[in-house]
Parts: C-alpha cells; sequence; structure tokens
C-alpha cells in the first residue's frame, strides 16, 4: 500500500495543483486529505471546486477544525474562516459538513485525523511551551513519546491494537515519529508553510521555506516508511492574493516560510 497524504491547504490553490501533478506520477493507490481545506485570505471556493472534481477522484478527505469554524455561526468566527465563510457557495458547504472527523484505512490498520485521534484542536506531534522569545525559542516542541503515546492511546479513541500507522496534521510540521510500534506521520502544511498563534499561549511555526509539503507513505514488507516531500509553486501569487485581501501576515509567511508580520498586528 502506498499513499500520498497532505494536509492543511488553506485555500492555496496554486500549491495543490502543483502537488497533485507530482502526486499523479508518484504511483500512489490513494490520496488522503487530512483537513483545512479553505480557510484563510486565498481561494477557498476555487479549493473545494478543485477537490470536489473528477480531478480529486479516488481521494479520501476529513475535516479539519477549520472546516468546523468556517460552517458555525458568524460570531466569533476569526478572520480566515470569515473570508472563506463569505466565498464558499452552497455546494461547497454541504460538501464540507460531510467530511468526517478521522476515518480507518479499509484494514483497519490505520487512522487518519487532523489533530490528535480525539481532539482537531490539539497538535499530535508537537507540545506549545510558555517560554516564546526566551532563548530563542518559538514557543513549541517536538513532543516527547510520553505525550505522544497519551495523545494516541487517549481512552475511548479510535486508536486500538492493530493499529500501525496514523496520519495527522494541523501543526503544518512535517515530522514522522514512531511510538509504540506505530508510525505516526505528519506531511506538513501543502498551503501555509508558517504561522503564529495563541492557543494555549503563544507560538511560531516556520517550515523556513515557502514549499508545498506533503508527503508519501508506504507499508513495505519490513513495516511503514514515510518520505516527507516539498514541491515548488507559485507562491508569489499566493502572497500578493493574500496581500489584496489586507493579510501581510499570510503574505510574509507564504514567500520565505517564516513568521513575519503577525496576525494581532495585522487585524488589531
Amino acid at each position: 500500500m502506498r499513499l500520498a497524504v497532505v494536509s492543511d491547504i488553506h485555500g492555496n490553490l496554486p500549491a495543490l495543483q502543483a502537488v497533485a501533478a507530482e502526486i499523479a506520477h508518484a504511483g500512489v493507490d490513494a490520496v488522503w486529505n487530512l483537513g483545512d481545506i479553505a480557510s484563510g485570505p486565498l481561494w477557498p471556493a476555487e479549493t473545494c471546486a478543485w477537490l470536489m472534481s473528477p480531478q480529486a477522484s479516488g481521494w479520501h478527505t476529513i475535516r479539519g477544525n477549520h472546516e468546523r469554524q468556517v460552517l458555525a455561526a458568524r460570531s466569533g468566527m476569526g478572520a480566515s474562516d470569515a473570508y472563506a465563510a463569505d466565498r464558499l457557495g452552497e455546494a461547497a458547504r454541504r460538501w464540507l459538513a460531510r467530511l468526517p472527523a478521522t476515518a480507518p484505512f479499509a484494514d483497519g490498520r490505520g487512522l487518519a485525523c487532523h489533530g490528535t485521534p480525539t481532539s482537531d484542536l490539539r497538535y499530535l506531534l508537537e507540545t506549545v511551551t510558555p517560554d516564546f522569545g526566551r532563548d530563542g525559542s518559538r514557543g513549541v516542541r517536538r513532543a516527547s513519546a510520553s505525550e505522544v503515546a497519551e495523545r494516541v492511546e487517549d481512552p475511548g479513541g479510535p486508536v486500538d491494537a492493530r493499529t500501525d500507522v496514523v496520519l495527522c496534521g494541523h501543526s503544518h510540521q512535517p515530522r514522522v515519529l514512531q511510538a509504540r510500534g506505530c508510525l505516526l506521520v505528519n506531511p506538513g502544511s501543502l498551503g501555509l508553510p508558517a504561522f503564529d498563534d495563541t492557543h494555549p499561549h503563544y507560538h511560531c511555526i516556520e517550515t523556513g521555506s515557502p514549499h508545498a509539503r506533503w508527503a508519501v507513505v508506504e507499508r513495505t514488507a519490513a513495516g511503514w516508511q514515510a518520505q516527507l516531500r516539498c514541491t515548488a509553486s507559485d507562491w508569489t501569487a499566493a502572497a500578493r492574493q493574500a496581500e489584496r485581501a489586507g493579510r501581510g501576515d499570510w503574505a510574509d509567511a507564504l514567500a520565505p516560510g517564516f513568521v513575519g508580520r503577525t496576525e494581532a498586528e495585522i487585524l488589531h
């Protein structure tokens, strides 16, 4: 079994098309899309339309936290979700509403989720720390083996003894980790290589380049293996689109892959 895995597209249509072109030549059996599809100041409607079209036939898509938020009541909605919500038609909204929160592989031995198996708002392979700026800290670190095990083995969750691979997104940070005989793979973000957040403490995620991130995950005779990939796309066009929408924080993140202007600076 050979799979392509993408996550956190965030309306970045040029990046999606660039990665899809590479996937078409990657010899995969299926594609998993781990959510956060449209939210952001780029091309939310066009991205949903692409994913709903025959071009994405055979793609398995689950929802992320931003699918919930885009479809929620407008009161208290963040700026990125509001931008997408204003542009999505009824067909796209119905499609997003039908997406599952998690999905098992057909053989029951793998699981796709957005954050952790039981939460779309929690990082699986990273831990946020309250020390941003101290000795160069970005306020986030790789999660420890015990932290990851606790998140994977959450009582009542969908992971059981048969599970030998878990696909996750949400943090935008490409990472592969082995825990308790299970391979955990975050392909990184296809559409947004850097961002800052305040939950539960202020932190910055930065991949350090503007490339679209994705992964190829394969079950071999020796076990699961993963290749983390990065693909060039028209990130200049994406940055210009963000700037036109008044989101200089996204424009900065899209071009170099580092946080420049922050959301708080732009929106307040």
